[in-house]
């Protein structure tokens, strides 16, 4: 045993040796695990054409793995693990998945699937090569769990998550809860109502009868079930979902502060008058759980809140149309003035 500076330290031969050090495949239980959550052979023998963008991270070759066998076809892109992620931003949202997004409309794929660089987030391409965002996915991976597999049982979102969620609770008579954002608030509210699904804006969501964590891998696995089961593409799907809970859209803007901006901008949320409309509707309700959050009357809302890792101050909203969500951005940004 060698002493360098006070920490002790050991040869790895002699470790194993010892048995102080042992190796583990996790892979056999994560495969064990997931197959009991989904039907795997039905995917396998779907005939549906899937890419995948693994983005050089760790979920690299899971989706062959899983699927393997059948008469599905996978093609994987950026696939090896580097973790230097040459040439790319490893979040799987729309400006880092143009490639993705051309290949499928290139080989005329059904679906286009992406994980991060830890996969426990999912990007989804439909068959037009148009990213569905997070809440959409989100609220279509709640619809899957309570129309097609008929399961009941509570949501779990974050402030910055969609109102279809809330829509479509009430459909289905199960509660949804709200966070602030973090999956470290998500989890344990998981955990506690014994939630069906929790999720955030960052595209990881997390589901009943698994670890209590996102998962990327398992997401996918389930919207690729849901193609299957219903015969729609993704695209009919999100159509399908705005038959039930009408159309929403979402969009982000980020402006970095100075700690002595965030603090003057703090004072201008803290002291506004709250009895204002905001792109023309009126505020029906200001929710402070994390940020200032102005839910309209019209069921679309503006959240402006500050990262809580980086110096950041974030504005979100979603809306009705496109042309709203933006108007509503420029609400934000003048409610600042920035």
């Amino acid at each position: 045993m060698l002493s360098t500076g006070g920490v002790k330290r050991l040869p790895l031969a002699d470790g194993l040796n010892s048995g102080l050090i042992a190796y583990l495949d996790p892979d056999p239980v994560y495969f064990k695990q997931l197959e009991r959550l989904v039907d795997l052979e039905v995917i396998r023998q779907s005939r549906l054409k899937v890419l995948v963008d693994s983005m050089y991270g760790a979920g690299g070759g899971y989706f062959k793995a899983f699927l393997q066998g059948g008469k599905i076809e996978i093609t994987e892109i950026n696939g090896e693990r580097n973790p230097s992620f040459p040439g790319i931003q490893p979040e799987p949202i729309a400006k880092n998945l143009t490639k993705l997004s051309n290949s499928v409309k290139e080989q005329k794929a059904d679906v286009g699937l992406a994980n991060d660089g830890d996969a426990d987030r999912i990007g989804i391409i439909d068959e037009k090569g148009n990213f569905l965002n997070q809440h959409q996915v989100f609220a279509l991976l709640a619809l899957y769990f309570l129309e097609v597999r008929g399961e009941r049982g509570a949501i779990v979102e974050t402030v910055t998550d969609s109102r279809m969620l809330h829509i479509l609770g009430k459909l289905f008579n199960v509660p949804v809860y709200e966070t602030p954002v973090g999956f470290k608030y998500v989890a344990p509210l998981m955990i506690e109502k014994n939630a069906l699904i929790g999720g955030e804006e960052s595209g990881g969501y997390g589901f009943r009868g698994h670890v209590p964590e996102r998962d990327g891998i398992l997401a996918g696995l389930y919207f690729l079930d849901f193609m299957i089961k219903t015969g729609k593409t993704p695209s009919q799907l999100l159509d399908y979902l705005f038959r039930k809970v009408g159309p929403h859209y979402y969009d982000r803007l980020d402006f970095h502060v100075s700690p002595g901006d965030r603090q003057k901008l703090t004072n201008t949320l803290a002291s506004g008058d709250f009895r204002l409309t905001i792109a023309g509707s009126k505020v029906a309700k200001v929710d402070t759980t994390d940020g200032y959050r102005y839910l309209l009357a019209d069921d679309s809302w503006l959240l402006i809140r500050f990262s809580g890792t980086e110096p950041l101050v974030r504005i979100y909203a979603e809306g009705h149309s496109p042309e709203q969500v933006q108007k509503l951005l420029d609400s934000g940004r003048k409610l600042l003035g920035l």
